[in-house]
């Protein structure tokens, strides 16, 4: 599983499809990264969580992290999450 993350929605969907996958509830999740189930909540919500957190839920779910140089998102990216804000409501 691969994915280019350019905002925490993207990073939140990407851990909740990975988890998904795997069959595993949050609970489960947690527990297997020695984390409360609250982190899973706001990691798969794209909200704030230390980067501790972050690398032993990825390490639980198989996965690693691997940064790249890239730029900004790009302004058709940003209106998108927006309007799924929107959209949603």
């Amino acid at each position: 599983m691969t994915g280019t993350i350019r905002l925490p929605d993207d990073l939140g969907q990407l851990l909740r499809a990975r988890r998904e996958e795997l069959g595993l509830s949050k609970s489960a999740l947690a527990d297997k990264a020695g984390k409360v189930r609250e982190v899973i909540y706001r990691l798969e919500a794209g909200e704030e969580a230390t980067v501790s957190s972050l690398l032993a839920v990825a390490a639980a779910l198989g996965l690693s992290l691997r940064l790249e140089r890239t730029g900004l998102p790009s302004a058709s990216e940003v209106s998108a999450r927006f309007q799924d804000d929107d959209d949603a409501a």
